[in-house]
């Protein structure tokens, strides 16, 4: 069997690079070229032409956002046949999930929507969460390649399930990271050290994986590290879609939104989720670092 890769971003780079272990990458592709030179390190061909991923029995996609997948998908339609099964590892709106599924279903192509959740470190380790949606047959045929990608897979069930599960972890997490972002600097508005705040928050009933991952760059300022603001809240416009739609009332979740966007509104979007702290930080006028030495 026959696997390609689109898309050789943070993250698609490394399961791509994984996924050459099995020995059945035939090709990954992208409209850059930075990550090829690894690639041809361990012997896989590629393309910036998505189309040249299409012969393969299994393709896979990990694009920026839903328009890209869409995109891509429409390219490489006329070059799919029957029995294909493309996967989409991307995290893409639940809407654009069944719409692309159901374009794909009339060319007799299977599609699996296979977001996975964590950081660029579980990407070249292998150990990503992988929550799938689609056809439980076909999710059964692609097993064995997840595992080269993830330790932690799930099958959710109908299409649109896996883009649901991703929703519904990020939700979370991203309501976790607005409110640090809201209440550290009141810590620090308080005259408490805020270094010593940091380390007791990671350390007792506060804790969070977001503590964990942007306590440490908020105390330095440095807003560098991880998916950027900007991308991560389509996640947040998803859920406003699927509330709006379904009658679902999210009053926590429309608060953290608010934070989101005032932190977009300040020019954020290029850095990281810990830089919703200057919202707060710049309302009180404090910071939340830890003192130099």
């Amino acid at each position: 069997m026959s696997v390609s890769f689109v898309g050789l971003g943070i993250m698609g780079k490394n399961m791509a690079l994984n996924l050459a272990k099995s020995g059945d990458l035939a090709v990954v592709t992208d409209v850059v070229d930075k990550a090829f030179g690894e690639f041809a390190a361990v012997g896989v061909p590629t393309s910036k032409d998505s189309r040249d991923a299409a012969k393969a029995d299994i393709v896979f996609l990990s694009l920026p956002n839903t328009a890209v997948v869409e995109s891509v998908v429409s390219g490489m339609l006329p070059e799919l046949r029957a029995g294909q099964i493309v996967v989409d590892l991307s995290t893409i709106t639940y809407n654009a999930t069944l719409q692309i599924q159901k374009e794909l279903e009339q060319a007799g192509v299977i599609f699996l929507d296979a977001p996975v959740s964590g950081m660029e470190a579980r990407a070249k380790d292998g150990t990503l969460a992988v929550m799938c949606g689609g056809p439980e047959e076909a999710f059964r045929k692609v097993f064995p390649y997840f595992e080269y990608i993830g330790n932690n897979i799930q099958y959710m069930g109908a299409s649109g399930s896996g883009q649901l599960t991703k929703l519904i972890n990020q939700l979370l997490f991203d309501i976790n990271c607005a409110a640090l972002a809201e209440i550290l600097p009141m810590s620090a508005k308080m005259g408490l050290d805020s270094e010593k705040v940091g380390k007791i928050v990671n350390s007792g009933t506060g804790r969070s994986y977001a503590s964990e991952q942007f306590i440490p760059g908020m105390l330095k300022g440095d807003f560098h590290h991880g998916y950027s603001l900007k991308n991560a809240y389509k996640d947040l416009v998803s859920a406003a879609e699927l509330g709006a739609n379904k009658g679902i009332p999210m009053p926590v979740l429309a608060a953290a939104t608010a934070t989101y966007q005032q932190a977009l509104l300040k020019g954020c979007g290029d850095l990281d989720k810990g830089s919703m702290v200057r919202v707060f930080e710049e309302l009180l006028g404090v910071e939340f670092r830890a003192e130099e030495s």
